[in-house]
């Protein structure tokens, strides 16, 4: 295997929000805290170990240690469990739905993102220690994100009832769906060994929590990852003034709208917010259903449910019921920062997009904002694949483009005519000038006539533009659909890679030696997109 780098800008990927912040845009310095850099984080390590809770700290590592219980113990997680009683022990953490088979591929590259940076702040700041994170999503309740993942194009579907939190669904029913996948699986030893380890999570365990801790600890225990569910009685109870804040104050939603605000004001009048705050930010977990908190004047309503609760009612129920009240996709960042020594967050783009609509309520709560990091990104390219673009003599940013603009490009390169009509407008232009100028000496009415005249021009040469290259592709034709089934095989659907194909296409053939040069190729904090020839 070996790896080369493309800036993330330069794929096309990445929205103009990323862009601007992975450069540090002056704009967006108000909207979160500090870029990311090795100052910064270690500048924010200081700060983080100075204002987390003691009390919460020991509440966090006997809940660990509670869910670690019966699970394989890595050397480097129970060092890991034992630094994080420590004050000077920071996380870097990143959370991610309990996708199925961990869904696409970026789940494991945030982890492995997560993992790399705790490995290079030790190496750099060894008076204090780092433990990588992975917050697991168990109380989202959106189960079709979930649900499916997709192995060399083919779409494996759990079909199953749920409306509750996704950590709480029972894995029996997966039976018949992950005996039909290890028949697609293979005979490598690789293969084998993921067979085995499916038997060891999804099929041994009883709920998807357990089954995704058990599977994801196999491939990231040896790193010292720490995998953390929060929907714990015992962790809600440090989030409980929270949750009251959240249903008495609203600070959420105001504060959020006002950030928004500012953010159109001073950043982009173009920004639409990732998400939009309500009044509550909270859901009500019971009988296995999560239920949606509204509130009407001063009743509070479980979407689904016949109930309707005082002020009064509520808060008593928060406070002795903490574990009931799940807080929605802008709360949960505020419990986790609460919960967790967290110094950085690792997001794709538009997980970050939501963060930055968040520093002021983080501020109004008191809690320190934890430094933004982009999730490294990559492709796979298998040494078939990499002989097919070498001998098509594409380079790698080539790769990139829209699938028509690729066509597009390849077509006039290898065309035996030049298709490019841009002489042909360049000279016009300049008979346009000299036109105007002749305009504006005799008589400046025609004016209006000669733009006129000069966009039907223009507008003509690039129809012709168009037509000559749609024949020249008919001729080239098994050029382009050589060229077609390559990008479709590298961006499915025109998506990127890793938002769509399963690890699994690749753990098949190279195992955990994947993780390792991954693991090696990616550095955090570059900015970089990587391409990986296996």
């Amino acid at each position: 295997m070996k790896a080369q780098h493309l800036p993330l800008r330069e794929t096309g990927f990445v929205s103009g929000l990323m862009c601007d912040y992975l450069a540090e845009n002056k704009a967006l310095e108000p909207f979160h805290n500090g870029f990311p850099s090795f100052e910064n984080l270690y500048r924010q390590a200081l700060e983080k170990k100075s204002a987390y809770n003691n009390e919460i700290r020991a509440t966090l590592c006997s809940v660990l240690n509670e869910q670690y219980q019966g699970i394989e113990s890595f050397p480097k997680v129970v060092k890991n469990l034992n630094l994080l009683k420590k004050q000077s022990t920071l996380t870097v953490t990143t959370g991610h739905q309990l996708c199925l088979m961990t869904g696409p591929l970026y789940f494991i590259y945030k982890i492995i993102s997560a993992i790399k940076l705790s490995l290079q702040l030790k190496k750099k700041y060894s008076d204090l220690d780092f433990v990588p994170v992975y917050w697991m999503a168990s109380e989202d309740h959106d189960f079709q994100e979930i649900s499916a993942f997709i192995f060399n194009g083919k779409k494996f579907q759990w079909n199953t009832n749920s409306g509750g939190a996704v950590g709480e669904i029972n894995t029996e029913s997966l039976a018949s769906l992950l005996a039909l996948f290890k028949k697609e699986l293979g005979s490598s030893l690789d293969a084998k060994a993921l067979k085995e380890l499916i038997a060891l999570s999804y099929e041994s365990e009883n709920n998807l929590s357990d089954a995704t801790r058990v599977f994801v600890n196999h491939l990231f225990g040896r790193f010292g990852l720490v995998i953390i569910d929060a929907n714990h009685p015992d962790l809600k109870k440090e989030f409980t003034n929270y949750i009251k804040e959240d249903l008495l104050t609203h600070q959420c939603e105001e504060q959020v709208l006002s950030q928004i605000a500012a953010i159109q004001k001073n950043y982009s009048q173009t920004f639409k917010p990732q998400v939009n705050p309500r009044k509550v930010n909270l859901f009500f977990l019971d009988d296995g259903k999560r239920h949606r908190i509204t509130k009407t004047g001063s009743r509070y309503a479980f979407e689904g449910t016949a109930n309707n609760l005082s002020e009064k009612e509520i808060i008593d129920l928060a406070d002795k019921n903490p574990e009931k009240f799940s807080p929605n996709v802008l709360l949960r960042p505020l419990y986790q920062e609460v919960i967790l020594p967290n110094i950085a967050y690792f997001g794709g783009g538009g997980e970050l997009a939501y963060w930055l609509e968040l520093k002021s309520f983080f501020d109004s709560q008191k809690v320190l904002f934890p430094i933004l990091c982009m999730r490294n990104a990559a492709l796979i390219i298998s040494a078939k694949n990499a002989k097919k673009v070498k001998n098509l003599k594409l380079e790698i940013p080539d790769l990139f483009l829209k699938r028509n603009a690729l066509i597009n490009k390849k077509v006039r390169q290898i065309s035996n005519i030049d298709l490019d009509l841009s002489p042909l407008k360049t000279a016009l232009e300049k008979q346009f000038d000299q036109l105007e100028v002749l305009v504006n000496e005799t008589d400046a009415s025609f004016k209006g006539s000669v733009q006129a005249q000069k966009s039907k021009q223009f507008k003509g040469i690039d129809r012709l533009e168009q037509r000559l290259l749609k024949a020249q592709k008919l001729k080239l034709k098994d050029q382009v659909e050589r060229l077609v089934l390559l990008h479709e095989q590298l961006f499915p659907g025109g998506n990127l890679q890793e938002r769509v194909e399963n690890f699994s296409s690749v753990y098949t053939e190279k195992g955990s030696e994947f993780i390792d040069f991954l693991m090696d190729a990616f550095d955090p904090l570059s900015g970089e997109f990587t391409i990986v020839v296996i």
